[in-house]
């Protein structure tokens, strides 16, 4: 048994099963600008974003980077089905004070795309895959900004080497049974039976439609979505062998949340300053998964936003202005 295995440890998402997307609302007015948007004193000048890929145990791993080399790091993980090109909004914002590293896992994004018959596709490989791309970049300390996938690879890592996290920013990404929806019947389902059920989730997660409400949801604003965001992550599941891969993933998703108990273990015993951005209309993951962290982090510090399960779609300057008022507090530069 290999040392993730051991570790046990995670939490994520999957696909929406059962959602529909909500009818748009007539337009409205723009809000007036949150108190909380960032200001010219606060945001330090965006710098340029490289786009590397580096071999990590024989794969080719793309990352995206940006920001000083000698400041604080940012290690940010992304959620399914998406990749790296999530953050650009967090890249944009924060480069100018952070050193910001945001990889795409095996399977997804620009990364190699091994076959499951060459590669397997659970929560603990792409954890060590992912904790060997930083130990290659030299990543010393860093920050884990994690949002649904990024949340059982973030938590493996973090477990595994509880002296290099400084803090935690988590979004979406859920750690308690009271953050899984009614959506996640089906799911367990599922994971009861594969075969039984293989045929159901696969059509689920090759729709158009359930990627569009992934984003979407039940939000009252549906004009402020770009529709390129689920146009391609619909394109990148329909090619050859993806749904293969995300099978898998989704089957041993299972681990994660028999693994949530670890988790709070691990948060109740190392206390690392924990920041909560949560999307509040997330079907997958309801508010009450993010509120819960604060009972093994009591100075956790959460957010909740008028957004979905990808926050960063709706409200880009509430993450980042909540993320730089709580890493000025918290993080120091790496040694």
């Amino acid at each position: 048994m290999t040392q993730w295995m051991k570790l046990l440890v995670a939490a994520g998402s999957a696909a929406s099963l059962g959602l529909s997307a909500c009818s748009a609302a007539p337009p409205k007015p723009p809000a007036a600008p949150s108190p909380t948007e960032p200001t010219s004193a606060t945001a330090a000048a965006a710098l340029p974003t490289t786009y590397r890929t580096v071999k990590v145990d024989g794969l080719d791993i793309f990352y995206r980077e940006a920001g000083p080399r000698d400041a604080p790091v940012l290690l940010m993980l992304h959620g399914f089905p998406s990749s790296s090109r999530m953050y650009e909004p967090l890249l944009r914002r924060l480069s100018g004070s952070y050193h910001i590293i945001a990889p795409d896992y095996p399977g997804f994004g620009h990364s190699t795309t091994p076959p499951p018959e060459q590669f397997a596709y659970t929560f603990d490989h792409l954890a060590e895959v992912i904790d060997h791309l930083a130990q290659t970049l030299a990543l010393g300390r860093y920050t884990l900004v994690l949002q649904d996938y990024g949340g059982p690879v973030g938590f493996r890592i973090a477990m595994a080497h509880p002296e290099r996290v400084q803090a935690l920013v988590l979004q979406n990404a859920n750690a308690y049974e009271e953050g899984l929806g009614t959506v996640w019947g089906p799911r367990r389902a599922f994971w009861a039976d594969r075969a039984k059920y293989e045929a159901t989730v696969r059509a689920n997660l090759a729709s158009f439609e359930a990627n569009r409400t992934r984003h979407v949801g039940n939000s009252a604003h549906p004009e402020r979505f770009d529709p390129d965001t689920w146009t391609d992550e619909t394109a990148f599941l329909q090619q050859p062998g993806q749904l293969a891969i995300q099978m898998d993933l989704f089957y041993d998703y299972r681990t994660n949340v028999a693994a949530y108990p670890t988790w709070q273990a691990y948060l109740r015993k190392y206390q690392p300053p924990t920041l909560v951005v949560w999307g509040k209309n997330d079907r997958s993951f309801p508010i009450e998964g993010g509120r819960a962290f604060s009972r093994d982090v009591p100075r956790a510090e959460i957010h909740e936003l008028d957004a979905g399960h990808f926050a960063l779609d709706e409200a880009p300057d509430a993450v980042a202005d909540a993320m730089r008022r709580f890493l000025a507090s918290h993080v120091v530069k790496s040694p």
